[in-house]
């Protein structure tokens, strides 16, 4: 009989790093043991990949890790995490037959082709075009985009950093905030806004530009819990006005964002939403302040309308 045939896969975040165990079967690969790990707490990836293997020691054919950040030759220098992950240097210490590392986003733009519709909520009522360039954005610790084209019969992910390219503002607000960040951060990218992080900028805004004035509980809740998720909280549950309204400038940029890329890579195939923050938004995003700013495109509107 062959014995088992394991492999390893990871997601390696800013905040967290999933491993999960998996045994690959004839047509699909069964999950045995999954694990999320804090990854600030961890000097290094391999660390982590030691405490992991202690729950369940076997042998491990193969490694796939995604990572938050470019991968060069096999290294990796992640993006919001002082680590360089190496192929290398991980087969050398766990003595894997085979390791590969490739960009988190290009990770998951790979299982989008066979996501079923019951995995999938869409913002608007177009139909899915299969067989056509698909495109995937996802906010969380850093911003994401990858590019999924089709060619010969199968979707190739194209994995980008982006999110590092130019925030560009499409309202006088936005203008102003652009302003309030340059001034701190010289260059303004995507990800000063559409993050956590990002978020917590919006609201940094509104609060010195004086449109608000924040209530002192929820001074008190920014210093004492994650600000992004002390936002959303007020936004979603509270109905606090200030995080409220950075909560629709961000789906606003968010939706303007995606437009772009989705004009970029004539992605229609459908545009995607993932990351860690669009699940938690999603009360938000069902609204039409995505949709419009998406659609948003000038003389190519009736073509934006037409993507799902």
């Amino acid at each position: 009989m062959e014995k088992p045939d394991y492999v390893l896969a990871g997601d390696i975040g800013g905040t967290k790093t999933n491993l999960g165990l998996f045994l690959r079967g004839r047509k699909n690969s069964r999950l045995i043991i999954l694990r999320s790990y804090p990854s600030r707490e961890a000097p290094d990836l391999e660390k982590i990949i030691e405490a992991f293997l202690e729950l369940f020691s076997v042998s491990i054919a193969g490694a796939c890790i995604g990572i938050a950040g470019p991968v060069i030759k096999g290294t990796a220098q992640v993006t919001n995490l002082p680590w360089c992950v190496s192929e290398e240097r991980l087969q050398q210490r766990f003595r894997w037959p085979r390791v590969r590392l490739i960009n988190d986003l290009t990770a998951t733009a790979y299982g989008i082709p066979v996501l079923t519709h019951r995995e999938l909520f869409p913002l608007n009522r177009r139909k899915i075009r299969s067989r056509e360039n698909k495109a995937l954005v996802a906010p969380g610790t850093g911003f994401g985009e990858a590019l999924i084209i089709y060619k010969n019969g199968t979707y190739l992910p194209v994995s980008s950093e982006g999110g590092h390219s130019d925030f560009s503002p499409n309202t006088e607000d936005e203008c102003e905030l652009w302003r309030f960040l340059h001034r701190q951060y010289g260059h303004v990218s995507i990800e000063r806004v559409l993050t956590g992080s990002g978020l917590y900028n919006i609201y940094r805004w509104l609060t010195v530009s004086k449109k608000f004035r924040p209530p002192t509980g929820r001074r008190q809740r920014l210093d004492r819990m994650d600000p992004a998720r002390s936002i959303t909280t007020g936004a979603l549950e509270d109905g606090d006005p200030q995080c409220t309204a950075a909560m629709k400038m961000f789906v606003s940029i968010f939706g303007a964002v995606a437009g772009n890329l989705a004009l970029t890579g004539l992605t229609t195939g459908g545009v995607y939403l993932g990351g860690g923050i669009s699940p938690k938004i999603l009360p938000v995003l069902k609204k039409d302040i995505f949709i419009k700013a998406f659609v948003n495109k000038g003389r190519f509107k009736p073509f934006m309308e037409k993507i799902a």
